[in-house]
This record gives structure tokens, sequence and C-alpha cells, in this order.
């Protein structure tokens, strides 16, 4: 081989490793400080050797790449919609959820790529199933952390310049001073635990099990959260981005039955190095039982590529533990951009007739990207 090809593979390889820190979970000793946040259940710390030897074991790993198509949506009827229940999926951790005339935007990224550079980092393979532009009015931002594929700056800024009357930006503990530096001041900050009153809603901070940092040297600088939202007698909960832990039996005791829930699917491979920050299906359905669920649906997958499992994996996985539950019409998968009517009622939940083409989400539905892989 060319010596000179060695040098740019190695500094590829170099540039690799340190954008992984920004999205994936590389915790290391070199980077905490006392101004660090803790999960409430010790985890294994994983410096940067782990993720070099995470990487080089990747080469061998042919992980197949997919676009899945999008589901037509109506933008014109989400803009005006004020009296159904409804939930879009945008793609990873972003949804539209439409509660009685209130539009609620969860963990919002629309644009290419999830990294600190607009040009390098991972892209998006599976496009925003809305455009920013073709959004509602906003009235809550709901974030679970700062990492760049949860808390996008284009998209926020961007929502926020496009409404005349912004929205309210619920965030973890420290997080608020990004905001601040950006003129936005509309900004509720909690910690683990907190209770505000939003208007007509009523929003808890839990706990996950993940950890936080923008850049090499704010690791844990704020908090990690998720999110349980009551408006009257129903009950919203955003998982956020986690690990399993004996958290969510807490919550589920504390706030449970949940009448929706999302919960995190995907970006589980290699389970030496993603299982203390990154759930599997098999522990997002403990999640569904821990915090009571009566309906939820799979987020964290078929948008990126941020570790070693193939994009189609977990729906495919999720679906078969399901079934071999009986709860596959409780814990369901999306299509990319889908709207799914929700008529929450005392005993029922009554979800429109695109019902059973949700919970049939899979690999079959997608298109695999060639030269991709």
């Amino acid at each position: 081989m060319n010596p000179s090809w060695l040098v740019q593979y190695f500094i590829f390889f170099v540039i690799a490793v340190f954008l992984l820190s920004f999205f994936v979970g590389i915790q290391s000793y070199f980077f905490t400080s006392e101004k660090s946040y803790y999960n409430n259940y010790p985890i294994m710390n994983h410096g940067v050797w782990s993720a070099v030897k995470w990487q080089w074991e990747s080469l061998g790993v042919n992980i197949k790449v997919v676009r899945f198509p999008l589901a037509e949506n109506d933008p014109e009827f989400l803009r005006s919609n004020t009296e159904e229940s409804t939930l879009t999926w945008i793609g990873h951790a972003s949804f539209l959820f439409q509660y009685d005339g209130y539009n609620i935007l969860t963990d919002p990224h629309m644009t290419k790529r999830t990294s600190p550079i607009d040009w390098l980092g991972p892209s998006r393979k599976t496009p925003p199933g809305l455009k920013i532009e073709d959004l509602p009015e906003i009235d809550l931002v709901i974030l679970s952390h700062n990492h760049h594929d949860h808390m996008d700056r284009t998209t926020l800024l961007r929502i926020y310049d496009q409404q005349e009357n912004p929205p309210h930006f619920v965030v973890p503990l420290g997080v608020k001073d990004w905001f601040l530096r950006r003129g936005i001041d509309r900004v509720t900050e909690m910690g683990w635990w907190d209770k505000s009153r939003i208007e007509d809603w009523t929003v808890h901070a839990v706990p996950t099990q993940h950890f936080s940092g923008r850049s090499l040297i704010d690791r844990n600088h704020s908090l990690w959260a998720g999110w349980v939202m009551k408006h009257g007698d129903f009950t919203f909960y955003f998982a956020g981005d986690t690990g399993y832990s004996p958290d969510f039996k807490e919550i589920g005791e504390k706030y449970g039955p949940m009448d929706l829930s999302l919960i995190p699917i995907g970006a589980y491979k290699p389970r030496w190095f993603m299982n203390p920050i990154h759930v599997d299906p098999e522990e997002a359905v403990r999640i569904h039982h821990d915090v009571k669920s009566r309906f939820s649906v799979g987020m964290h997958w078929g948008t990126f590529v941020l570790a070693d499992e193939d994009m189609d994996e977990p729906p495919r996985l999720l679906k078969k533990i399901t079934k071999e539950q009986g709860i596959e019409d409780d814990f369901i998968t999306m299509r990319h951009g889908q709207t799914l009517n929700l008529d929450f009622q005392e005993d029922d939940l009554i979800v429109n007739g695109e019902q059973k083409e949700a919970f049939n989400t899979n690999g079959a539905l997608a298109q695999k990207v060639k030269g991709e892989g």
C-alpha cells in the first residue's frame, strides 16, 4: 500500500474517533471534573481507547444501510389541527405530538448531519418526515440532553426564528445557558424529579442512564433526562436517550400508568460498548412494562448510522419480542413521516386506519442504499 494512503487513513481514523466523542457514548476519565453530573446507578466509563477498539473491530462489520421510504402526511392539516390527537414521527427521536390543541416537539433534529461540523460526521440516511417550514406553530420543545443528534443547533434556531410567538423550551440542568447565549430566554431548566407547570401541562423531569457533552471539554457538564407530562387524566412519557436501569420502575411507580410512551430501540451494538447508554429492543420492552405504558412507540432507529446493527434490525427485533409476549399492538414502530390519529379513551386507545401498517413496519418496507453497507 502506498505510504501516503496509510497516512491519510490514519488521519481519517483519528478524526472519526474524535467525532465519535460527540454522539455515541465515550465517557472518558480524562474529561470529567467537579462540574460533572452522574447517573443514579454507576456505569462503565468507556475511554478513548475503548472507542478505538470498537472502531477497529467495526472495520470488519458490514452494516446494512437503509433509506426508508417516507409515509405521506398532510402538513396543512397538522398546521391547522386544534382538535385531534396526533403523533407524527419525523425521524430518530424527533416527534410532533398534538394533544388538545397543543403542539409538542421532542428532540428536534431535521438537518443532514448529526455533528458539530456541518460537512463531516454521520449523515442522515432517511430524510426528515416533516420539513421545518411545514411544522405547525410549536408550543413546547422538550430536550432530553445536549448531544448533537438530539439537540441540533440549526433546527432549533430555525424553529425559533420562523415563529412569531417562539416556543417554550424545557431542558435538563446545565443546558439553558446554550439558549441564553443565542438570545433565547423562554427556557425552563429542570433537574430529576423537578416539576413545572407550563400552561395546562404539568411537566416532570425524570432520570435516564446516559451522559452529555457537545465537545471534548464539557463531558457531563449538563444533565440528561426523560420527561413525563400530564394534562388532566392523560400522561405522556418521552424516555429520551438511555441505557437500562432500575430508574424506570421508579418512574412507573411515581407517574404510571403512561398513556403514550416514546422509547428508544436502536444504536445498541456492540453491546460491550453501547449497553450502558443505549437500550436494545428487549430492554426497551422492559421499560414499556416498568413504566406501565398503555401504548408505546419505538424511536432512535432508522435515521442515522450510530452503531453496528443493521438499520432495519431494531424494528424487526422489537416486533419479534412483542409478538412473543402478546403485546405487538401495544408497542409499535412507525414509518418515517407517518401520522397516527390517537383517540385516548378511558379503557381503549383507538388508532387510525394505518395502525396495522405501523405494526408491520420492518426492513421489507425499506430500500437499501446502493454502495452503502
